[in-house]
């Protein structure tokens, strides 16, 4: 697979474009995730003309639908960021981008709980900042994070596992529709989306098994739909320990009595939380590779994202 390209909030990259001047270089980003991914940064402060440095701003007015005020001098950037971000969203149209991720807490491009000011200068922290608001209006199926999220394991893990297997689904969307296509698509992915969704990996199940003799392309967008909604749902601990003991249940025949009982003292270790969700992830793929277990041999759960990623070695 070529490299993912994922938006990104340009002072995470290095780059000194904060209004002070500065940078909110993000050295995972760069540093690891670089490896895999390609980068489109925006800066919508910058890309607007506002400079650097520049005058503090920050949302002001109604949280639901504020303005963007400078600090100082009063003066009203609504309109100008407004502008550039319809012109912004429609040009990353042709970027296929399978991600962003957002500088948090900005007025310009924060996704949730930004401040906002009040008339007597009392903040709430209930906004949006406009060009992420703008951001996701325009691209709902798109995955999108904040960089304060990444020190989060398991949030991290959860991002970079939708934007890998909603990558793989453009792959497919990208060939010609077919059922035997979205069957295997979604019997690689089973216990993926379990781990999300119990009720999703059902329904999923169902619109599937009875798609047969169904125009192939309500049953594309109802897939996709549901898909995109289980992703949304964070995978937990339970889940996920949920989703091992499950697939315990493809080697009843195969496994020692000594071997059970190793793979379900891990299962409950992680359950715990005294182990990552690599420890028992590498149990099953060595159980898998020794037995030859075939269902279990294609579930990208087992590898979702590159292991170089490190993303389930604290998950």
């Amino acid at each position: 697979m070529e490299k993912i390209r994922i938006g990104v909030s340009t002072c995470l990259m290095g780059e000194a474009v904060r209004y002070d001047g500065e940078h909110a270089h993000d050295r995972y980003l760069t540093n690891t995730l670089g490896q895999f991914v390609e980068f489109v940064p925006v800066c919508p402060e910058m890309e607007a003309g506002f400079g650097v440095p520049r005058e503090p701003i920050r949302l002001v007015g109604n949280p639901a639908s504020p303005r963007l005020m400078t600090v100082n001098t009063k003066k009203d950037l609504t309109d100008s960021m407004m502008t550039l971000a319809r012109k912004r969203v429609r040009e990353l149209e042709v970027e296929d981008l399978s991600g962003f991720i957002f500088k948090s807490k900005s007025p310009s491009c924060g996704m949730e709980r930004v401040k906002v000011y009040s008339a007597s200068g009392r903040p709430v922290k209930k906004g949006t900042g406009l060009f992420a608001k703008a951001f996701m209006a325009h691209f709902p199926l798109i995955p999108v994070e904040e960089d304060g999220k990444f020190h989060d394991p398991r949030l991290r893990e959860n991002f970079f596992e939708r934007i890998f297997t909603l990558k793989r689904w453009r792959h497919t969307l990208a060939m010609r529709k077919s059922l035997a296509r979205l069957v295997a698509f979604h019997t690689a992915h089973k216990m993926l989306i379990l781990s999300h969704s119990t009720k999703h990996y059902r329904e999923m199940g169902k619109l599937v098994g009875r798609a047969k003799g169904k125009k192939i392309t309500d049953i594309y967008n109802c897939y996709e739909s549901l898909l995109v909604e289980a992703l949304g749902l964070r995978a937990t601990v339970k889940k996920h320990s949920n989703v091992l003991r499950h697939m315990m249940g493809y080697f009843k025949k195969q496994l020692s009595s000594d071997e059970k009982q190793e793979l379900l003292d891990v299962i409950r270790g992680y359950h715990d939380e005294l182990l990552p969700l690599i420890v028992p992830i590498t149990l099953f793929k060595h159980s898998v590779r020794k037995y030859k277990e075939p269902f279990l041999a294609t579930q990208l759960y087992l590898t979702p994202h590159p292991l170089e990623l490190k993303l389930r070695n604290h998950a």
